[in-house]
């Protein structure tokens, strides 16, 4: 810690350190100086900012696979600012944060879920996943929770909320259960079971950030915060389990974990692809950084990025959370040069820069450690440090099995029946107009009875990105008919895809078969 920011300590904290001979455990209270806190905030918010634009290049460019040692990641003067001109749409792990700060800002933390939704879903960005289905649902009247509920968004375990909770843990440092009540309420517009447990656990990371310099113990003590019996947690305990089996081969773990848990059960565009925006894996991937980084800024953010997958916002993840550990002075030059150009321009869609949410951050995080039994006084302020406590369980598709894949591209006008053996499925189609005020109308059967009249806006802001999906079926054979109802001549609506669910797991016939002939062969 550089001079002048004295640390003040409770009894407690110190058992958070560095020796392994004790158990460390959450001290009950402690107190820090108020720059202290406030350089603490401003590392976790500029760490974000710096880690999602290091992996900025490198996002689902490697999806299965590791980015090689060897592979260069650019990181030239100018790097950051650059960006915020060119491409800022980068940083929707960081302004997505913005959109719920600013709300808490004018309406309080205990704002109602409404006023979070609304200002999501009328928001000027893009949005892609199990935001883009919520915000799709929101402006048809399906509000939070059912909004982030996986019957409603077939996204929900995507990662979404994940990149966008970095906020409930900076406003609630040493208070992790009060990241997760902020996070109960925000996290479930978008989000369900692993995918709001992936928000829940990067608050909690963030929260414990500002109380241990002890990155193992940040890690392990935030995944109270999940429940045991979760997909979540399972993996996440693995992620720990090896890197102290492999403590120097962060390359052996990534191997681990990703044979283990590269899965998508969910979101239609992962499964049966090599591509995975779930929270699982990329959280996994988030931990393998902070553990194997060893505290290291560049380190860190480079293990994460080097996973895969979601390799901007992971590696933002991941750097804010150690750059709360060590504070925003003790982040190195090297990086900041490149952030300073930047600090005082508003992040897009937003009316806030760095520097701003750096002095709202800290307002925030002063009035949750007054109302959660801390004490804020001129100089310092003392934390009631909660114990973290698991959140309830719930799990996005139990009991759905995705066992086929269809891609194919039929105009609606011209599409008959389609039948699928299961227990739900997922149809897509691709819609294409020149007047972007055109939402198509597609009635939807099941079975011979109509579900649902499907609206699909042309525009990108408002698309439905499924026509219709429908999970918790009787297992069966089940028939299906979509009638375009107000087609164009300049309007195009393909029928492109059908993923379907059993309530088992897919079972290869091939080696059955291949018995069977053998033995037909046999016998003739």
């Amino acid at each position: 810690m550089k001079k002048g920011f004295l640390l003040v300590m409770a009894v407690g904290l110190l058992a958070c350190g560095q020796n392994r001979t004790d158990s460390p455990q959450m001290p009950k209270s402690v107190t820090l100086t108020r720059d202290v806190l406030q350089d603490k905030i401003k590392g976790g918010w500029a760490g974000q900012t710096i880690g999602c634009s290091y992996g900025s290049v490198t996002e689902f460019r490697y999806n299965g696979g590791m980015i090689p040692a060897y592979t260069p990641i650019p990181w030239p003067d100018g790097y950051i600012k650059w960006w915020y001109e060119n491409s800022p749409g980068l940083y929707d792990d960081v302004y997505m944060d913005l959109t719920f700060v600013e709300v808490i800002d004018r309406l309080g933390v205990d704002a109602p879920v409404d006023s979070f939704a609304m200002a999501f879903a009328t928001a000027d960005y893009r949005l892609w996943h199990a935001n883009q289905a919520a915000r799709y649902n929101i402006l048809n009247g399906i509000m939070p929770p059912a909004s982030g509920h996986w019957l409603y968004n077939a996204h929900a375990d995507d990662l979404d909320y994940q990149i966008e909770a970095d906020f409930t843990g900076l406003m609630c440092p040493g208070m992790p259960n009060s990241a997760s009540e902020i996070s109960d309420k925000i996290g479930h517009i978008m989000c369900y079971g692993d995918g709001w447990y992936g928000g829940v656990y990067v608050g909690a990371m963030y929260s414990l950030a500002f109380v241990s310099d002890d990155m193992e113990f940040v890690v392990t003590e935030a995944l109270k915060t999940i429940p045991k019996e979760s997909k979540f947690y399972q993996c996440m305990a693995d992620v720990i389990r090896w890197w102290k089996q492999y403590p120097d081969d962060w390359q052996q773990t990534w191997f681990e974990v990703t044979r283990k848990w590269n899965q998508d059960v969910g979101c239609p565009s992962g499964v049966f692809g090599s591509f995975n925006i779930d929270a699982v894996i990329n959280s996994a991937y988030i931990v393998i950084g902070l553990l194997y980084g060893e505290k290291d800024f560049f380190k860190t953010m480079d293990i994460s990025t080097r996973c895969g997958y979601d390799s901007d916002c992971n590696p933002a993840s991941a750097a804010g959370i150690l750059g709360t550990m060590i504070g925003y002075q003790n982040i190195p030059e090297y990086w900041m040069k490149n952030l300073r150009e930047a600090e005082d321009m508003d992040f897009a869609f937003t009316h806030t820069s760095l520097n701003k949410v750096y002095d709202i951050g800290f307002r925030h995080a002063l009035q949750m450690i007054s109302a959660n039994g801390g004490t804020v006084t001129d100089s310092t302020v003392t934390i009631a440090c909660q114990q973290p406590v698991p959140v309830r369980l719930e799990q996005s598709f139990e009991g759905h099995y995705p066992v086929l894949a269809r891609s194919m591209t039929v105009p609606m006008q011209e599409l008959d029946t389609l039948q699928f053996e299961g227990t739900g499925a997922v149809f897509r189609g691709k819609l294409e107009c020149k007047d972007e005020s055109y939402v198509a109308e597609v009635d939807c059967y099941l079975d011979g009875e109509r579900v649902e009249t499907a609206k699909l806006p042309v525009a990108f802001h408002d698309r439905k990105q499924e026509i219709f999906f429908r999970y918790q079926l009787p297992k069966g054979v089940h028939t299906v008919a979509m009638k375009w109802k107000n087609p164009r001549p300049d309007a195009t609506f393909d029928f492109t895809y059908m993923l379907v669910y059993s309530d088992a797991p897919y079972e290869h016939p091939h080696a059955r078969l291949q018995a069977e002939s053998m033995k037909n062969k046999s016998v003739n």
